[in-house]
C-alpha cells in the first residue's frame, strides 16, 4: 500500500481528484508530465486498491469520470500535508541539490580522518 500511496503519480492524481471528479483528460492535462499510459495505469492501481471509483457514463462516445472513494477521501489529509510541506521546503530544497550536485562535481570529498 505504501508504494501506491506514496508514488509520485498517484500523489498528484489524488491531489487533483480533490477538487472532485474528472474526465481522463482533464486529469492529464492538470497532471503536468504524466503520460497517457502512465496515467491509465496509475489511475487503475487506485481503481483496485479501492481508492478511486470509476463511472462509465453511456453515450457516443462513452463517458468516463474518475472520483476518489471514502477510503480515498481519507487520504487528502495526509496527502494535503505532504503537498503542503514540499512546497514550504520547495526552495530549500532545490538550493540543496544544486550545493549537492555543485560539489560532487568538483571532484571527490576530503577524508575527514579523526584526530
Amino acid at each position: 500500500m505504501l508504494g501506491r500511496v506514496g508514488d509520485k503519480w498517484s500523489l498528484l492524481i489524488v491531489g487533483q481528484l480533490a477538487q472532485g471528479s474528472k474526465r481522463f483528460n482533464e486529469l492529464r492535462r492538470a497532471v503536468d508530465g504524466v503520460s497517457q499510459r502512465m496515467l491509465t495505469l496509475t489511475l487503475r492501481g487506485l481503481e483496485r486498491d479501492g481508492l478511486v471509483a470509476r463511472t462509465v457514463h453511456p453515450g457516443v462516445p462513452p463517458r468516463v469520470d474518475y472520483a476518489l472513494t471514502p477510503v480515498g477521501e481519507t487520504l487528502l489529509a495526509p496527502v494535503c500535508g505532504l503537498v503542503a510541506w514540499a512546497e514550504a521546503h520547495r526552495t530549500a530544497i532545490t538550493a540543496a541539490r544544486a550545493a549537492f550536485d555543485a560539489a560532487s562535481t568538483a571532484g571527490p570529498l576530503p577524508r575527514q580522518d579523526a584526530a
